[in-house]
């Protein structure tokens, strides 16, 4: 069988098949990941009332855990996104779904806050890397046309995470002193997924061609067409006399070849070199400011919510029917995603946000909380997927998964200080202060795509990373897309 050259050809192959059984349980499988993910960011807001009555500890330890947990996915976006550019894509994906579990494990049995600091760093590690992996692959093997769809999809089934962990935190929390155990030991569900992706999930044929083994990516691509129903190509002339003279240049002892090719080098500085350097900024502007409001809100606000006197039964019902609006977020972006450009839409849908952000800060009574509280979430949630598909979409496959880690990696670090900051502008300023900061940030991300992102929507990943590696062509389009 002849390896293919071009990695043109083979994306091309992956983009025109039709959408079959084989991407519904990839989308299943690796939605799983952002199920956890989110399940483990959520979590903490849930019990985090109870804990400071069981352990008697103060709002600026509240902060501090949550903090370390970002240290956590901080190191894991970008551990994982670069272990998953040097090592595979599904081999760290399972890794990091081993860690996960054992961090999980870890906060069901702490005694005291500086080993739920440790626990919860571990569980965010893996949670963050695996949620970064799926992200990259599932972009990797879907079609050029259905990628934000497909992408938005794993989403909706990945939003339903939130729910999960905030009803369970209102049906066991207030009734038993050990409910909040179970609530951050929901991680240990994700086995069941981890299972999955090792039977449905195959290593990203892009990424085996960039390291240059064309014949595993070959093989992969062909049963992937089998299972679509689509014949494969016949292979060329030019094609099997390149194979075969790959064959005899071959160690004669039978051993593997040594690949010495600059992709098996994958190197953070490629990042901050050109052409990369300006996409990493934008992509990492618009995590950090994204992040950090919809992080914000749903961390603190059930915490906000009892400090302003409503007790915490009714606290965790509002903060559950709030969060239940965040699937319901992610379905609303299928029909938008591929539709018009992602930048655009990103830019509407932060004005939204900011303004319902607004409203929130001001008011008071359950009814509206509850009103309000849902109409953000669900808007932050049809957010998230522009942001995760925009940012596997702007880098060539070598750093894809570094760089879309990283920025994420990035906002987690920020995020660090985040609690502290908020926590010190809600006792300086007040609540309604926290809310209007937050709306702030809601506008940055849509702002710096339309100005100086690159479009991505429909375009195919290999064509994104021409543009990427051909500077004067990228900066024509960033200025021709400007000025449409």
């Amino acid at each position: 069988m002849a390896a293919p050259r071009d990695p043109f050809a083979l994306g091309d192959r992956l983009d025109r098949l039709p959408l079959s059984s084989f991407h519904r349980r990839l989308v299943f499988a690796l939605a799983g990941m952002i199920l956890f993910e989110w399940v483990e960011v959520n979590a903490f807001a849930f019990v985090a009332p109870t804990l400071r009555e069981q352990w008697g500890i103060p709002l600026s330890t509240v902060a501090l855990i949550a903090g370390v947990s970002q240290l956590g996915a901080f190191g894991g976006g970008v551990l994982g996104g670069y272990l998953a550019d040097r090592l595979g894509r599904r081999r760290t994906m399972l890794v990091s779904v081993a860690v996960y579990c054992a961090g999980s494990a870890l906060c069901v049995v702490v005694q005291a806050p500086w080993q739920l600091m440790a626990a919860r760093f571990v569980a965010h590690l893996g949670a963050q890397s695996m949620a970064v992996i799926a992200i990259v692959t599932l972009s990797e093997f879907v079609p050029a046309a259905a990628r934000g769809r497909l992408q938005t999809w794993k989403v909706a089934v990945g939003a339903l995470g939130i729910p999960i962990a905030a009803w369970t935190g209102y049906l066991v929390v207030p009734h038993w002193t050990w409910g909040w155990r179970l609530v951050l030991g929901l991680g240990l569900f994700g086995v069941v997924f981890a299972c999955l992706v090792h039977r449905w999930v195959p290593e990203s044929p892009r990424w085996l061609l960039s390291r240059g083994e064309g014949e595993r990516a070959e093989e992969i691509v062909r049963s992937i067409e089998r299972s679509c129903g689509v014949p494969s190509p016949s292979p060329s002339p030019d094609a099997t006399a390149g194979a075969q003279a790959e064959s005899r240049a071959a160690p004669a002892d039978g051993g593997e070849r040594q690949d010495t090719s600059p992709a098996s080098r994958v190197r953070f500085a490629e990042l901050l070199a050109p052409p990369n350097r300006r996409r990493f900024a934008v992509v990492a502007t618009m995590w950090v400011a994204g992040l950090f409001a919809y992080s914000a809100f749903n961390t603190w606000t059930p915490t906000f919510l009892s400090e302003s006197g409503l007790d915490l039964d009714d606290t965790l019902l509002l903060s559950a029917c709030v969060a239940s609006a965040a699937p319901l977020g992610a379905v609303l972006a299928v029909p938008l995603i591929d539709r018009w450009d992602r930048r655009r839409t990103q830019l509407v849908l932060g004005c939204l946000t900011a303004v319902t952000l607004l409203l929130f800060g001001m008011v008071h009574s359950p009814v509206a909380v509850l009103v309000l509280g849902a109409l953000t979430s669900l808007l932050f949630q049809t957010s998230v997927p522009f942001l995760q598909v925009y940012s596997a979409e702007v880098f060539p496959t070598r750093v894809r998964a570094l760089g879309s880690g990283t920025s994420n990696a990035l906002s987690r670090i920020v995020n660090f200080g985040a609690p502290t900051l908020v926590a010190a502008v809600y006792s300086g300023i007040g609540y309604a202060a926290v809310f209007a900061m937050l709306a702030l940030l809601g506008l940055v991300g849509g702002c710096v795509a339309v100005l100086f992102g690159p479009r991505t929507t429909g375009v195919s990943l290999e064509a994104a990373a021409e543009a990427t590696r051909t500077p004067n062509a990228s900066e024509q389009n960033l200025k021709e897309d400007a000025l449409s």
